[in-house]
C-alpha cells in the first residue's frame, strides 16, 4: 500500500514538471531558450572576408638643386633655391629611373616682358626632343614622362636662347619611384671644349630662315649652332659664353665713328652672366667658378662686331690687336693648360684674321706658351645654304663650320700641325 502511493505521487510530479516545460510562462523557460538559441548561434561556423591588399603606391621624392645630383652643363649658377640657367646650351642631365618625373621651372624679370625676349628652353628624353617652350610664366610645372612601373631615361633640360635678354630657373624635380637610387648623374666626357663668342655661337635666328627679320628668342637655338655641333661631332662636354653684337672692343655699331663699349665680353668674361632681367631673382655678376671645368681646348670667335667699327682702318685694327692679346691672356691665366683657338670669318671681318694672328704670335714670343693656333673661317654661302634673320648663317652654315673645326681640332689631337695655324 506504501508503495503504491509513492509510485502516484511520482507519477504527478512528473505530469507537474512536463506540464511546466510545454508552455508555462515562467522565466526559466524564457532564460533556456536565449541560453539555446546564444549556444546555437555561437556555435555556427563564421564566414570570413578576404580583402585584397592595395598596391602601395611609389614613393614621391622632391629634389631642390641643393640636393638633386645631375651633370651640370656649362654655366650654371644656385641662388634662392633655384638652379638658374642663363647661359646658351647651358643645362643639367641625368639619367632618372622613376615611374613620373615632373620639373617646377621659373621664370626670371623676362617672363612677363617682350615676347621676343623670354627665355627658351628644351627638354630631351632619350635624345629626343619633347618639350620645346617659350618661358612667359612666373612658375610652371612640366610632366617629363610617366609610366605603369620604374623606367630608366636619359634626361636633358637645355636653355636655347642667350643671356643678355633672359634666364630661367629650376626650381626642383618631382620623382614618382619605388627605386632606392632614382636619379643620377650621367658621367662626364673625356673632352671639355669652351666656346666664347657673338651672335653665331648663340644661333642667332638659326630657326627663322629669312635674312629681312631681326631678332628674336623664339627663334634661337644654340644646339643648331656650330659650337654645339662641334662638341656633338667630338663627343665632347662644352660650355658656351656667348652674347649677340658683343666684341672685344667694340659691340655692333651702325656707325663706325662710334664705338660701343657697352657690349664687350672681356669686362663680364669673368662673372657668372650678363643677364639685365636677374635683378630680383639671383645675382648675375657673381663672380665664376674657374674651378667648375678645367677645358682642354677654349674657342674664342670674337670680332665679327668688333669689325662694324675697325672696318678696314689700321689704327683701329691695332687696338682691336692689343685688347684680343689681352683677353688672351685672361683666358690663360683661368686655364694655363688649355689650347685656345681662335678663329673669325663666317659673316666676314676677315680683315681682322691678320690681327689675331699677331696677337697669338705676340702672346707666344712673351709667354713662350705655343699652346694656340688661329682658324680663318670661310664666309658663308649665301647661295648654297641661304641666310637666317639679319643675315646670320643658316643651320647649313653651322653645319659646315661645325665639321671644319671639329677636324681642325682632331688634327690637334694627334699632335699634328693645323693647316693655317698663325706661326
Amino acid at each position: 500500500m506504501l508503495l503504491k502511493k509513492t509510485a502516484v505521487l511520482l507519477s504527478a510530479a512528473i505530469m507537474l514538471s512536463m506540464t511546466g516545460c510545454s508552455g508555462g510562462s515562467s522565466s526559466t523557460s524564457t532564460d533556456t531558450q536565449a541560453q539555446t538559441e546564444a549556444a546555437v548561434t555561437t556555435a555556427a561556423p563564421q564566414e570570413t572576408t578576404t580583402t585584397a591588399a592595395e598596391p602601395e603606391k611609389p614613393k614621391e621624392l622632391t629634389l631642390t638643386p641643393d640636393s638633386f645630383d645631375v651633370k651640370l652643363i656649362g654655366r650654371t649658377l644656385t641662388e634662392n633655391g633655384t638652379l638658374w640657367l642663363a647661359h646658351s646650351a647651358s643645362g643639367i642631365e641625368f639619367t632618372c629611373t622613376a615611374k613620373k618625373l615632373t620639373i617646377n621651372i621659373k621664370g626670371d624679370g623676362a617672363a612677363s616682358g617682350d615676347e621676343n625676349n623670354q627665355a627658351r628652353f628644351a627638354v630631351y628624353v632619350d635624345g629626343e626632343r619633347t618639350i620645346d617652350e617659350m618661358v612667359d610664366f612666373d612658375k610652371k610645372s612640366f610632366e617629363i614622362f610617366s609610366s605603369e612601373s620604374d623606367v630608366e631615361k636619359d634626361v636633358k633640360i637645355i636653355k636655347l636662347s642667350e643671356p643678355p635678354m633672359s634666364s630661367f630657373g629650376i626650381e626642383s624635380l618631382v620623382i614618382e619611384s619605388d627605386s632606392d637610387s632614382p636619379i643620377e648623374p650621367v658621367p662626364e666626357k673625356e673632352l671639355m671644349i669652351e666656346f666664347i663668342g657673338d651672335s653665331i655661337t648663340c644661333g642667332y635666328g638659326v630657326d627663322d630662315e629669312d635674312l629681312s627679320h631681326h631678332f628674336s628668342t623664339k627663334t634661337e637655338d644654340a644646339t643648331k649652332a656650330y659650337a654645339y655641333k662641334t662638341a656633338q661631332l667630338l663627343d665632347a662636354d662644352y660650355s658656351l659664353v656667348s652674347y649677340s653684337g658683343h666684341g672685344i672692343i667694340s659691340g655692333y655699331t651702325s656707325k663706325a665713328t662710334e664705338k660701343n663699349e657697352s657690349e664687350l665680353v672681356p669686362p663680364i668674361y669673368e662673372q657668372f652672366s650678363k643677364t639685365p632681367t636677374s635683378d630680383g631673382f639671383f645675382n648675375d655678376d657673381t663672380p665664376w667658378d674657374f674651378s667648375r671645368y678645367e677645358p682642354d681646348y677654349v674657342v674664342i670667335n670674337l670680332g665679327t662686331n668688333d669689325g662694324s667699327y675697325t672696318g678696314n682702318d689700321k689704327d683701329k685694327a691695332a687696338e682691336y690687336e692689343e685688347g684680343y692679346l689681352k683677353f688672351i691672356k685672361t683666358v690663360k691665366s683661368h686655364y694655363p693648360d688649355a689650347y685656345v683657338i681662335c678663329i673669325l670669318g663666317t659673316m666676314g671681318a676677315n680683315q681682322l684674321v691678320s690681327s689675331i694672328e699677331n696677337a697669338a704670335a705676340a702672346y707666344t714670343e712673351e709667354t713662350g706658351d705655343t699652346a694656340i693656333s688661329v682658324l680663318s673661317l670661310p664666309q658663308q654661302d649665301r647661295k648654297k645654304n641661304g641666310l637666317a634673320a639679319d643675315w646670320h648663317p643658316t643651320e647649313a652654315t653651322h653645319t659646315e663650320t661645325a665639321e671644319l673645326l671639329a677636324e681642325y681640332i682632331r688634327t690637334l689631337m694627334n699632335g699634328e700641325e693645323p693647316a693655317n695655324a698663325a706661326a
